[in-house]
This record gives C-alpha cells, structure tokens and sequence, in this order.
C-alpha cells in the first residue's frame, strides 16, 4: 500500500487535530466563543435549560464546546495512527474507512451550516484529502 496514500489521511487528521486544539483552546481560555453582547452572557451564566436546574446555559456552552473539541481530537488521533498502523483497517468499503468519511462529511455539513468559513474551509480541505488517501489505499 503506497505511503502517500496513508499520509494523505494523516494531514487530514492533522487538520482535524489542528482545529480541535484550536477549539479547545478558545473553549477554556480567552474570550473568543464569549458572545459580544454582555448581557447576553451574563444571562446565559444566570439561566437554567429545562432539562435541569444543575447547570447554566453557560456552563453546558462550554461542555459542549469542550466535547465538540474533544470528539475532533480523538477522530484525529484515531485515523491518524490508523492510517500509519493499520492502514489496512481503512480501505474502501471497510467499516472504518466509511464511517471515518462519513464523520467529515457530517462536520463539513455542520460547519457550513452553523459556523464561519475559515472551519468549512479546512474541513473541506480535511475531507478532500481524506478521500484522496482512500482512493490511494484501494490501488
């Protein structure tokens, strides 16, 4: 199986690393996932969701950013070393390989959908060379 091919799937899980951290990183420090208006944040640390008066709408903002960060860290690290330790596990139609696509083409979804375009962007990106290392993997 040719090297290009796996490290075709490695710089798309680098992307994905890339913006996990990044994401990460602005979930636990800074101000940049804060909303502008100050208001809006103070009522966001003082309201509770329906589900349950345990938290705030503030507090399961930041969890869900933290595991959102999180779920991109660990699909990177996961293809990542897939691709460089068992590259076989990933080729077409193999489950992995599948569902490995399947979950950058639901965060390309999400991400034009819900976010800016620098992440689409580099999702697609992401997507694309996943695709292409597949492709590699299956000649």
């Amino acid at each position: 199986m040719p090297i290009v091919a796996a490290l075709l799937v490695v710089a798309s899980a680098g992307i994905v690393l890339a913006l996990g951290l990044i994401h990460l990183l602005y979930t636990l420090r800074g101000r940049n996932l804060e909303p502008r208006d100050a208001n809006l944040l103070r009522s966001m640390m003082q309201a509770h969701p329906v589900i349950t008066r345990g938290t705030t709408m503030w507090r399961a903002w930041v969890g869900f950013n933290a595991t959102h960060s999180l779920g991109l860290i660990l699909f990177a690290l996961v293809y990542g070393y897939l691709a460089l330790a068992a590259p076989r596990l990933l080729m077409v139609p193999g489950f992995l390989g599948i569902v490995g696509l399947v979950a950058l083409l639901a965060y390309a979804v999400v991400a034009h959908r819900y976010f800016f375009t620098r992440p689409f962007h580099a999702v697609l990106l992401a997507t694309a060379l996943y695709i292409a290392g597949l492709i590699g993997m299956m000649l």
